[in-house]
């Protein structure tokens, strides 16, 4: 994935803009020292910053990657160049601070890798808190409010968004793990089928288990093991796949949503065979659950744009324009923090932190209706998750989005 940040080389005169649209070139640009920008970069630099010169190519996403070793972090850099009031367009000559001290993103469930011959240890389930005592409950943090400082870039999300979400792939995804049991499967005698006992399958698993639905702390055991790239300390996502995904528009079979389970770490391998934990969940963790590697993808920044006006009027005609396709448990009527997950992805210069306009068509010839805003969390090829972050009025899958 890439943060498309498009770059002016040239200077581009008569052109006109709406208020942070990314596509259209800033103006006027203006002649600061020997080179033209539409930004006013300050005069000195602070002091011991390591300062690049923008040259032409460069993107604050390649700079970030460059930089910071990793490109997802290009928001840290335009935090210290406030002057940069489009992240989509710095020109060659602006002088960028790319010296930041950042802490590395955080992988959630990260563990020490130990190698491939060494088991890890499970850890023991935590006991139960004891009560606290009745007391004045602390106040909680008050969270912050996308757009609430235009000029300091805010999460646009939570980790819980991105990996407690799931994603539209093809119909039909080959995985090459999966969970084959759990320590629950054990727990009850086993009883002769000569005595008149049978083994059965029930709705939700096999009738001999103790436990269906399994949670942080729980064992499991997976189908594969060092003979299909398994190893001790690695990380996995179970994902189930669930039903199709149409357009909502043309009709269209788009893929099929696969919703991610929570994650696991692997104990112990054998060579077709392993020992895994459950290490985070987001809902009850079921046998035949499949497993892909686990990929950390840190929450995007963004100085978001003010929000859009009552009379804003989309740039180009809607009738094309990128949708909603998907709401999470599939809800109808949404509004302000719902996930959603539109039909454009990576392969259409989509990424992790774009801001889109809601537009809802109107159904006569009069202008369509501003009904919100919504941000990219995490992309795919061809589909995007996102998150509402502003609603005027209720949002439904079918509304079209116009980036700001």
């Amino acid at each position: 994935m890439a943060l498309r940040l498009r770059l002016c080389a040239v200077l581009v005169a008569g052109f006109s803009v709406a208020a942070w649209a990314s596509d259209v070139p800033p103006k006027p640009l203006h002649l600061v020292g020997n080179h033209w920008t539409a930004w006013n970069p300050p005069a000195t630099n602070p002091p011991d910053a390591k300062i690049h010169i923008v040259a032409t190519g460069d993107t604050l996403w390649a700079l970030a990657g460059s930089n910071l070793g990793n490109p997802y972090l290009w928001p840290q850099i335009w935090e210290k160049n406030k002057w940069v009031l489009d992240a989509h367009w710095i020109y060659p000559g602006d002088p960028i601070v790319v010296g930041v001290r950042v802490a590395p993103a955080a992988a959630v469930g990260a563990v020490t890798e130990p190698s491939p011959t060494e088991e890890v240890a499970a850890a023991p389930k935590p006991a139960p808190a004891p009560e606290a005592e009745a007391g004045p409950a602390a106040a909680a943090p008050a969270e912050a409010e996308v757009g609430a400082e235009a000029n300091t870039p805010v999460e646009l999300g939570s980790e819980s968004d991105i990996y407690c979400s799931g994603y539209i792939g093809a119909l039909k995804e080959s995985f090459r793990w999966r969970i084959s049991g759990s320590e629950y499967d054990s727990l009850t005698p086993r009883l002769s089928s000569l005595n008149g006992w049978e083994t059965s399958k029930g709705l939700f698993g096999p009738d001999y288990t103790i436990k269906y639905d399994l949670s942080v702390g729980d064992v499991v055991y997976l189908d594969a093991g060092r003979s299909s790239g398994l190893s001790p300390g690695m990380l996995l996502t179970a994902v189930e796949p669930r039903d199709k995904v149409v357009h909502p528009e043309n009709g269209k079979t788009l893929g099929r949503f696969y919703a991610y389970l929570g994650r696991l770490r692997v104990l112990t391998t054998l060579d077709d065979r392993s020992i895994a934990e459950i290490v985070q969940g987001c809902v009850g963790m079921r046998i035949g659950a499949e497993l892909v590697p686990f990929t950390p993808e840190p929450v995007p920044l963004a100085r978001p744009p003010l929000p859009l006006a009552v009379n804003s009027m989309p740039g180009t005609a809607l009738g094309s324009a990128p949708t909603i396709v998907l709401s999470e448990a599939n809800i109808v009527t949404m509004g302000k923090d719902n996930l959603v997950w539109i039909d454009r992805g990576d392969d259409d210069n989509v990424s992790p932190g774009d801001i889109y306009g809601i537009y809802r068509p109107s159904r006569s010839e009069n202008p369509p209706v501003p009904v919100g805003e919504l941000a990219v969390l995490s992309v795919r090829p061809h589909s995007s998750l996102a998150r509402i972050v502003d609603s005027r009025y209720p949002i439904y899958i079918g509304d079209r989005l116009e980036p700001r």
